[in-house]
């Protein structure tokens, strides 16, 4: 199937195997280039970085690979930029988990230094300025004005939907593709028309549904780490796959070795669904702390407070080797996993089980 396919076409990429954009520092340059190097797209996860630190980013990446990358954004929820609590408040959720920062010898952050996220619009411009092959973005619809400007440059879009009614609105604002994300998939969950709990559509129930009724190629997400997954999401109407928590475990990866570690043991058989280190839902692997702080998953402040709360305890536990107290973010394929491979080499392996001809697409049927 290499080299087929209206994804391929869209993008100018060899294989139908897209790598899962990580923010929060899990991204790398390294391994964005290694797969689009291997004739897959390559992805990097940009939220948390400022304007310059993209136009940076977008530079460096051109020059470790001459193929199609993908760079990836967050759309922010209304008011969530700007949801600061008073120092009162601030302090109590600190207090909540003085004993962690304790345990690691971590400084919890003061109120006065809690910095404001980057700003989405001047995100977007510096990302048009600098004219990556492709943008990608989770969490929402980016405004129209993106879409024309992107479409003006010659940038291609990718939409995320968890559900069938968002996949229609991102279809309908004219994103070129658009990623089937499965409630399988690791990491943050990337709902905003409805609420998480009512958006939670398992991967081969939501590819068909989106298959059926978008105009664009489809990207199947979560819960796919090898051939037989691959397989089956094209033989249910996806024209490619997004692998996340296998291509996390590769060489090249920023995830620390304790979060490696976990991921293609029997402890990533199990994931959950949890708010505790960030403040948004996310799927991840339980350890001691989602298990001590179970009883607070409801009271826990709202990204991205709780994401800076928590930000020094999972620096700290990152680099002292203890994975009880990292978000080990994984989908539920996390198991099958691979050990110690270099992404190019997980890569291949996937390009060798893929099928040698072209699956039937979804019907595509009017909506």
């Amino acid at each position: 199937m290499s080299g087929q396919g209206r994804l391929g076409d869209l993008l100018g990429i060899e294989h139908p195997i897209v790598q899962g954009p990580f923010g929060g520092g899990l991204s790398s340059v390294a391994l964005t280039a290694a797969v689009s190097e291997g004739g897959g797209l390559g992805s990097y996860g940009a939220h948390i970085l400022t304007p310059t630190a993209i136009t940076v980013l977008v530079t460096e990446l051109k020059a470790a690979t001459n193929r199609p990358f993908a760079v990836n954004l967050w759309v922010p929820l209304e008011g969530e930029r700007s949801a600061l609590p008073d120092n009162a408040v601030f302090t109590a959720h600190a207090e909540r988990l003085r004993p962690y920062y304790d345990e690691l010898d971590a400084a919890a952050p003061a109120y006065e230094d809690v910095e404001a996220l980057p700003d989405f619009d001047d995100q977007i411009d510096a990302l048009l300025a600098a004219e990556p092959p492709v943008i990608s973005f989770v969490m929402g619809i980016p405004p129209r004005r993106v879409v024309d400007e992107a479409r003006r440059r010659g940038i291609a879009l990718i939409g995320t939907a968890t559900t069938v009614d968002e996949a229609v609105a991102l279809d309908d604002a004219g994103l070129d593709a658009i990623v089937a994300s499965g409630s399988d998939a690791g990491g943050h969950r990337g709902a905003f028309l409805a609420p998480v709990r009512e958006s939670l559509v398992g991967t081969f129930s939501l590819v068909p549904q989106i298959a059926d009724v978008v105009t664009g190629p489809v990207i199947a997400a979560g819960g796919i780490a090898d051939g037989r997954g691959i397989r089956a999401a094209l033989t249910l109407g996806a024209d490619a796959v997004q692998i996340g928590t296998a291509f996390l475990a590769t060489r090249e990866s920023g995830a620390s070795d304790a979060h490696k570690r976990q991921l293609g043991t029997p402890a990533a058989r199990t994931t959950v669904l949890t708010r505790l280190f960030s403040g948004r839902t996310a799927r991840g692997i339980p350890n001691r702390f989602v298990r001590d702080m179970a009883a607070y998953e409801d009271a826990v402040p709202p990204y991205p407070i709780q994401n800076a709360l928590m930000q020094p305890i999972r620096r700290a536990a990152a680099a002292q080797g203890r994975p009880e107290y990292v978000n080990l973010w994984a989908g539920q394929a996390a198991a099958l996993a691979g050990d110690d491979l270099d992404a190019r080499e997980y890569l291949a392996h996937l390009v060798k089980e893929l099928p040698s001809q072209g699956v039937p697409f979804g019907s595509h049927r009017a909506r």
